[in-house]
């Protein structure tokens, strides 16, 4: 029994029997409004603690040797997929011409609606028999038209068109290349005037400087100049109208936004009067952004902003800008740093224990004051009616 008087000496809160409270009106008062400041700043406390803030910071890029994930999605509502090249270069002197890996075409009507692979698969020309073609393939080498290699066998129209932008060559007359005659090369591009391309995919690119366009013709590098071969494409009308679903670099994060994401760009909201065929060229600076969530999980990203330019093109008879949608990139120096905090636990259970204290600490001292201020005038009152 000793060891628990002990402990009830050490008590900090003494116990008062409730025949010595006295109540008072004031005090209730007192009591209804501190715990209407209580709950009010408990609530204000929980919805900090439950809040995620963002603070960001600036800092060089020092990062080499990284690649970056170039995630776009176009709509040419006007220009047929077998139309449109997609070409990739930058300023290191890497160049890609009609980029093929992880980017995918879907044909469209001119309702915009998908046209069915059925439909999209159909052959275009004379009616071959398949299996005395595959057998010619066997026995006959096919002739590159002096664009190939010795002994090289050119079997298909692509195999030369493959053969002659290799040579930098342009592609003057497929209806003189036996085997784009028999294919119905011409014929399958007039057959596609109308339609609209779905392009959709990722590109890979060096961390530097550079462009990709998606422009009519197939591409070849001829000397140090880039060049689309438009002969195939004489007496068709280029429309580059075109709807940038998404154009984003690298991993999405929490509150990105992309400026060219959902921009619907056609002839009729550019300045082109005339209504010509034109380049749409978007200068995009590219940012490198790291954002961290409150749970440390890094993602590594980028944001940018984008100046747009349209540019009218020549007739097909003169030189003149190459119609297409053309998309610069400059990388900035400075990295932005997106980190995620939030209230911890400790923390918001010391402050809704400040907040309890401090109202019921507060409030206890108002109470004493009016009670003892009360008692005080209550004497004072008294002892004049004596008198």
């Amino acid at each position: 029994m000793g060891v628990w008087d002990t402990f009830s000496r050490l008590d900090a809160y003494p116990k008062v029997n409730e025949d010595f409270f006295q109540r008072s009106i004031s005090g209730g008062i007192i009591t209804i409004v501190s715990s209407i400041i209580m709950l009010c700043l408990f609530i204000s406390e929980l919805s900090l603690f439950m809040t995620v803030t963002t603070t960001n910071e600036l800092s060089v890029d020092t990062s080499r040797g990284d690649q970056l994930q170039i995630h776009f999605d176009l709509t040419f509502p006007a220009l047929p997929c077998e139309w449109i090249s997609l070409d990739l270069m930058d300023i290191s002197g890497e160049m890609h011409l009609d980029v093929d890996h992880d980017v995918y075409k879907r044909r469209l009507d001119q309702k915009g609606l998908v046209i069915p692979d059925t439909v999209e698969k159909h052959k275009v020309g004379p009616e071959q028999d398949d299996t005395l073609l595959h057998k010619g393939n066997e026995t006959e080498c096919g002739s590159c038209y002096g664009a190939g290699a010795e002994e090289e066998c050119c079997n298909t129209c692509d195999e030369v068109r493959s053969a002659y932008r290799r040579r930098g060559w342009g592609f003057t007359d497929p209806q003189q290349i036996s085997q784009c005659a028999k294919e119905g090369f011409v014929e399958k591009l007039k057959a596609q005037e109308g339609e609209g391309c779905h392009m959709w995919g990722t590109l890979a690119v060096n961390k530097v400087a550079g462009n990709f366009h998606f422009a009519p013709g197939k591409s070849f590098q001829q000397g140090s100049m880039h060049v689309h071969d438009l002969v195939p494409f004489r007496g068709l009308e280029f429309d580059t109208s075109h709807i940038i679903d998404k154009l984003s670099f690298g991993m999405e994060y929490p509150g990105m936004t992309n400026p060219l994401d959902k921009t619907r760009v056609s002839k009729e909201n550019t300045r082109n009067p005339a209504g010509r065929a034109g380049a749409y060229q978007y200068f995009l600076k590219v940012v490198p952004t790291t954002y961290v969530d409150s749970h440390n999980r890094t993602i590594n990203s980028n944001q940018y902003s984008v100046t747009e330019h349209f540019k009218p093109t020549m007739d097909m008879q003169h030189a003149g800008q190459l119609p297409g949608v053309f998309i610069f990139y400059d990388l900035s120096p400075i990295k932005v740093r997106y980190h995620e905090t939030k209230m911890g636990f400790l923390h918001f259970l010391t402050s809704v224990c400040a907040i309890v204290g401090g109202i019921f600490t507060v409030s206890g001292i108002i109470d004493a004051f009016i009670y003892h201020g009360g008692q005080a005038i209550k004497k004072k009152v008294d002892l004049g009616k004596h008198i």
